[in-house]
């Protein structure tokens, strides 16, 4: 029997801008991942147009919607665990059973494995922040396991030419 995989589109720290080139690289995902500093409802509902969306409030999300987001979010895509939170600094050390964490807020695009747990930064979607990339993630999940890409969206390049950052598996 032959198993497909199911892709997890990563964003976070989008500040209210949803870039075009964001949108593209995260068509296809079968769930969107957005890991806080949404800045705006509507960047929830333009990427649920795409897939449905698990996201979590930043601490720069304000505001009547916003308050509707949680702190923390849990997600079950392939069998696999996914936790997600803004800030990496605010893991509980008690949060187990988890494969892998998604976190944003350093604007740093950053995939590691730490024993048996893959942590996923995406980076910044939004504003550029000093000389730090824009960027977005993707999980793949399939019957290997969980893998993550890393995307480099510069705005002067189409969709098609997003570079892979790091991949982990």
């Amino acid at each position: 029997m032959k198993s497909c995989a199911i892709r997890v589109g990563l964003i976070s720290d989008t500040h209210g801008l949803l870039r075009p080139e964001a949108l593209a690289a995260l068509r296809g995902s079968d769930f969107i991942v957005h890991a806080g500093d949404v800045g705006d409802a509507s960047i929830l509902e333009h990427l649920s147009a795409l897939a449905p969306v698990t996201a979590v409030r930043g601490n720069n999300d304000h505001g009547a919607w916003a308050a509707r987001l949680p702190d923390t979010d849990r997600l079950l895509a392939g069998g696999m665990r996914i936790l997600v939170l803004h800030d990496l600094a605010a893991l509980d050390d008690a949060a187990t059973r988890i494969d892998v964490v998604v976190s944003g807020h350093s604007h740093r695009a950053k995939t590691e494995r730490r024993a048996d747990v893959l942590y996923v930064n995406p980076g910044s979607a939004g504003p550029r922040r000093f000389w730090l990339p824009i960027s977005v993630g993707m999980l793949t999940i399939d019957a290997g396991g969980v893998t993550s890409e890393l995307f480099l969206l510069d705005h002067s390049r189409a969709p098609e030419r997003n570079t892979v950052l790091r991949r982990g598996n």
